[in-house]
């Protein structure tokens, strides 16, 4: 029987819009899918059914590694958010999956509709992932509540709990024939392109691809060639990279670890989800770095000769992923009586 399917896609950075271009072609088989994308950061251009859209709730950065809060608070308005989560109308679908979207979260609240906490960020309902040693109660609460749902299927690096499965590998990674043409693939959002060249200038006998949401076209200064983002250039790049210096979010660090590349990461300072990942990611002996300073060149290059990941093997495929997903959506459509969680905005009610 065919069903309706809505996925929320939290659209802050470009991993979770990677994700779900990915996992389109599985969910379709199951029925008609219509998306909710929510965020207004992402510099990929989403190859998917998107029904609906939201400015919803993002993340920026400043030019130095930090999150903007200033610009965060300028765009929030509960007012917008509530009016949005109101007229979504969850309740004319059969299965919700929501990845991290707290809109979609509030509307199923509201109108007691069942719905799948999915992705990466649902793994943190279990305390056996892994969490950063530096406590943060506020972070630890936006991954708690930010987007309750009625059952979760996280995604991690490693299967820490029982309804944690293996992250979500795009086609091109798993087919690739992985090869070292001596470049280092670079991705920083959360610095400026002025920032990271200054720093990659001073190691004159590397070779940097460093992908940067500014610029149209690409540009070779010096060692360093500029590229524009795009998922395919990225995924090129990395496959053929010596190494991968990048954020440590979730879905390039476990492509990077899939293909066997040497990975460098720093985290977005004051992004506890990212100092967590941080935390799960040494474990794979990856190389974590709190920021860009004077002595980052240096730093590089002790990275490039002496660092080894273990690579990550995958517990489950893509399909078995989706099935899952589904089948956890049937069951509630078989017994719609349950619990509904309170959600971050909760006392807005």
């Amino acid at each position: 029987m065919s069903m309706k399917i809505l996925y929320a896609v939290q659209a802050t950075g470009n991993g979770h819009i990677s994700r779900a271009m990915e996992l389109m072609p599985y969910l379709q088989q199951y029925g008609e899918v219509d998306v909710f994308l929510s965020g207004s950061n992402s510099n990929l251009q989403p190859n998917l059914p998107v029904k609906y859209r939201s400015n919803g709730l993002s993340l920026f950065y400043g030019n130095t590694g930090g999150l903007d809060y200033w610009r965060m608070w300028k765009e929030l308005s509960l007012k917008r958010i509530w009016k949005e989560a109101k007229a979504l109308p969850v309740e004319q679908y059969d299965i919700v999956l929501n990845d991290f979207d707290s809109i979609t979260a509030i509307a199923c609240s509201l109108k007691k509709i069942p719905s799948i906490g999915f992705g990466h960020q649902a793994s943190f309902q279990s305390k056996h992932t892994p969490r950063s040693i530096k406590k943060d109660v506020a972070g630890e609460m936006v991954l708690q509540r930010y987007a309750r749902a009625s059952a979760y299927i996280g995604l991690h690096f490693e299967q820490y709990d029982d309804f944690i499965f293996s992250p979500v590998i795009k086609e091109d990674i798993l087919k690739a024939d992985p090869t070292n043409n001596g470049h280092v693939t670079v991705y920083l959002s959360h610095y400026s392109d002025e920032v990271v060249m200054q720093a990659l200038h001073k190691i004159q006998d590397i070779r940097f691809e460093v992908f940067s949401k500014k610029i149209k076209q690409q540009e070779k200064r010096g060692n360093v060639t500029l590229i524009p983002i795009s998922n395919e250039g990225f995924t090129q790049s990395m496959i053929h990279a010596h190494g991968i210096i990048t954020g440590a979010g979730f879905e390039t660090p476990a492509e990077a670890l899939y293909l066997g590349k040497q990975l460098l990461c720093l985290p977005i300072r004051g992004q506890y989800e990212q100092l967590c990942n941080a935390a799960a990611l040494k474990n794979f002996n990856v190389t974590i770095i709190d920021k860009i300073t004077d002595g980052f060149s240096l730093q590089v290059e002790n990275w490039l000769q002496n660092s080894a990941v273990k690579p990550l093997t995958l517990s489950h495929s893509t399909y078995d992923i989706v099935q899952k997903a589904i089948e956890s959506g049937r069951s509630f459509r078989k017994n719609p009586e349950q619990e509904f969680l309170p959600d971050i905005f909760s006392y807005q009610k």
